[in-house]
């Protein structure tokens, strides 16, 4: 490998071309740097406003008009969901309603037809009650009639036990009819 030599070059630089320090800051040529500051910045400007803003400005307005006919957007559609909402809820109420009347209109139904089964039951249950009553009236009356018979029956052989005679018919009709008063 060979090793690098250092060489000192003897390029000659004329005098004063790289004296006084960086250049912007040197104070003979501010003049001419602010000319040319003056004319950058209009022709900047100039660009700016004839080309790139009315650009931005356009994207900007594009952007919001977009955003107004999706708020628009949104405001028809709440409205139609609030519509709808509305709608449902007045079917709901109906439907609320309705059933309500044909729950009361099938009771009230129910409740007319129990109470005419009701009477029905209970006409036919006075019916059997009358003829039960009327045939036990004549079951008591057959054995109220048949009660004297047996009474003087019975009287008479108690008596005849008793005294060891058998008693008159008459003495034991008029006991057994006197018994019978009280």
């Amino acid at each position: 490998m060979a090793e690098p030599q250092h060489t000192t070059s003897t390029e000659h630089v004329p005098a004063g071309e790289h004296s006084g320090g960086f250049p912007p800051f040197q104070s003979h040529t501010y003049a001419s740097q602010l000319v040319w500051l003056a004319i950058a910045f209009v022709l900047l400007y100039a660009l700016m406003a004839k080309w790139a803003l009315p650009r931005v400005g356009g994207v900007i307005e594009n952007r919001q008009n977009k955003i107004d006919g999706d708020i628009a957007e949104a405001g028809k559609l709440k409205e139609q969901s609030d519509a709808a909402v509305a709608a449902y809820e007045k079917a709901l109420a109906d439907a609320r309603a309705n059933a309500q009347a044909i729950a009361n209109e099938t009771r009230d139904k129910q409740a007319a037809e129990a109470e005419t089964r009701r009477k029905a039951l209970e006409d036919e249950l006075n019916v059997k009650l009358t003829d039960a009553e009327k045939t036990i009236a004549a079951t008591k009356q057959s054995a109220m009639s048949n009660v004297r018979g047996i009474a003087e029956d019975a009287t008479r052989a108690i008596v005849e036990r008793l005294i060891g005679k058998a008693p008159s018919e008459q003495a034991v009709s008029t006991a057994v009819a006197d018994a019978l008063k009280r």
